[in-house]
């Protein structure tokens, strides 16, 4: 089968960063489902292991963890899907990845792909729906009721990239907060806006004078998405006592916890990996999620993030998806279709 992959963690500018392969066809057993990839997205965690993971001598290490697809085989124990379902899904970061024709999935990691989407337009949205989601509800506790915060207000920073504009979304969608999302260009803003944030403020600019000059002068929650560390002083002071502080990325030189002590700041990492990667008991819950996720977007109530199509499934396209994403300057998401 056709696939990309590399053999050396380089630079996006080599050309050897990235290889049009061919590798064996996979087959499927136990509770793996074998997909026909229709289309897939890239995300930031496809450039961070390509940067870092090295395949053993003379192996190839297929990135991509977003994929959407038809099912052409089951294994022997496979419950919730049959040969002719669409589906979406993941993954997990210690197989083999999508960027390929056929790809092994675990079924508990899967949700049928919403009826009204084109497979393009599904592919965009498991990974950083199952991170919003987690960040939200599992993370955040969105959903549970709090005496400490009667009227929660969610600060989402960087919430025009890919997690922040399905994040946005699912706040407005499932929870009663006001959602202060911040955006740096006036197309950013106004993507965040059209999602759902009640206001929409600069992260290139201080916080909390922003904030205050909506009549906010603290907030419950921060789901914070990218450059943690920038904003991490600014986000402690705009919290309130008892709030809760979530973050997805890597922070520089990591995090002094001790600013939280004085509020009793709860710090939550989200990554939605680390159910697939630990094998937990709860694992089946992203197939719920995306199960959840498709009924929402076949009420009309969330929408896809797919922002740019960069055409086939091939090396070189998939090195200017990098290329960008390794920009910073990324909005919404990046998808590619078929072979």
């Amino acid at each position: 089968m056709k696939a990309v992959g590399y053999q050396q963690s380089l630079a996006i500018t080599e050309l050897n960063a990235l290889l049009d392969i061919e590798l064996p066809m996979p087959v499927a057993t136990g509770h793996d489902i074998l997909v026909k990839i229709a289309a897939i997205s890239v995300n930031p965690v496809d450039t961070k292991i390509r940067k870092r993971a090295q395949p053993a001598a003379g192996e190839y290490k297929v990135l991509g963890w977003d994929a959407a697809g038809e099912v052409i085989a089951v294994g022997e124990q496979v419950e919730r899907f049959a040969v002719g379902d669409r589906v979406y899904y993941a993954g997990a970061l210690q197989r083999q990845g999508s960027n390929a024709e056929y790809q092994l999935v675990d079924e508990r990691l899967v949700g049928k792909m919403p009826a009204n989407l084109s497979f393009a337009e599904a592919a965009a949205l498991p990974l950083t729906a199952l991170t919003a989601w987690e960040l939200l509800f599992d993370r955040l506790e969105l959903a549970t009721p709090s005496l400490k915060h009667p009227k929660p207000v969610l600060l989402v920073t960087g919430a025009a990239g890919g997690v922040g504009s399905v994040l946005v979304q699912l706040a407005r969608q499932l929870t009663s907060v006001t959602i202060v999302a911040t955006a740096s260009r006036p197309e950013t803003q106004a993507w965040v806006s059209q999602l759902g944030a009640h206001y929409v403020i600069d992260h290139s600019q201080p916080l909390m004078p922003q904030l205050q000059s909506l009549g906010i002068h603290e907030v419950s929650h921060v789901a914070s998405l990218t450059h943690t560390d920038i904003h991490y002083a600014a986000l402690v002071q705009a919290l309130a006592p008892q709030g809760k502080l979530a973050l997805i990325d890597d922070p520089a030189g990591g995090l002094d916890i001790m600013p939280l002590k004085q509020k009793s700041i709860s710090l939550h990492w989200e990554f939605m990996f680390t159910r697939s990667l630990f094998n937990t008991a709860d694992m089946h819950t992203q197939h719920q999620i995306l199960t959840d996720l498709t009924r929402l977007i076949e009420q009309g109530q969330v929408k896809s993030t797919l922002q740019q199509d960069y055409g086939r499934i091939n090396a070189t396209n998939l090195r200017q998806a990098h290329t960008l994403l390794e920009s910073g300057k990324a909005m919404g998401k990046i998808v590619l279709s078929g072979f």
